[in-house]
């Protein structure tokens, strides 16, 4: 399963692969620094072209190395996701079990 995100109103920033994708929160890879605490709303890519709105909270971030993915490994939690957008994520997820 692929899913994608981008801070919403920053459409020159591109879609960034996520990775660990559950209904709690998700992984990604930037080069944009982030600080524990931060708070982010996000545009979800989902397949089939869904896209989906949702708040996030930092809860990690990790330096990579200089030849990683990214500048930077995060960890965000889903702070504010609707009831229907909840059903959407969860019905992606379980195409990918």
């Amino acid at each position: 399963m692929s899913v994608f995100c981008r801070p919403i109103g920053k459409p020159l920033f591109g879609k960034r692969r996520a990775t660990n994708v559950s209904l709690g929160g998700i992984r990604l890879y930037t080069d944009e620094p982030a600080a524990v605490g931060d708070r982010l709303a996000l545009e979800l890519f989902l397949p089939e072209g869904r896209e989906i709105e949702c708040s996030v909270e930092v809860v990690w971030v990790e330096e990579l190395p200089s030849r990683g993915p990214a500048r930077f490994d995060v960890g965000l939690k889903f702070l504010e996701i609707e009831p229907e957008v909840r059903t959407q994520l969860s019905a992606v997820l379980a195409q990918s079990d």
